[in-house]
């Protein structure tokens, strides 16, 4: 049986984490065992952050809706008990696109919120 040399996966298996530690500082990118641990610790954080990134930005929808109804004597809640009372089913992410780029069609849906409030 011939003698099998480990060179070529082991070099293989080194190019895939460099590949992946490319751009980050110090021995991270460069030393095998320290860059095995920052790749292994960098995926750990962008699974972390896709799950966060969608808390944030429905927070983010949340605040400029707050900040958009306020000038029509209302609070978030209020709206949102508005909106569901009076069946309009729009998500926050375009109600909240809405409120920026077409104040108008915002204002409609307000006034019936507050009208559905009312009754």
């Amino acid at each position: 049986m011939a003698r099998v040399k480990r060179g070529v996966t082991a070099h293989a298996k080194h190019k895939k984490v460099y590949k992946i530690t490319k751009g980050f500082s110090g021995r991270r990118k460069n030393t095998i065992r320290a860059a095995k641990a920052a790749a292994d610790k960098a995926g750990q954080y962008a699974f972390r952050d896709r799950k966060r990134k969608k808390r944030t930005f429905r927070a983010l929808w949340i605040q400029r809706l707050n900040a958009a109804v306020r000038p029509f004597g209302m609070t978030y809640s209020r709206f949102i008990d508005g909106l569901s009372k009076s069946g309009i089913t729009v998500d926050r992410k375009v109600l909240s696109d809405l409120a920026i780029n077409e104040p108008a069609a915002f204002q409609a849906i307000a006034e019936k919120a507050k009208a559905a409030l009312a009754a």
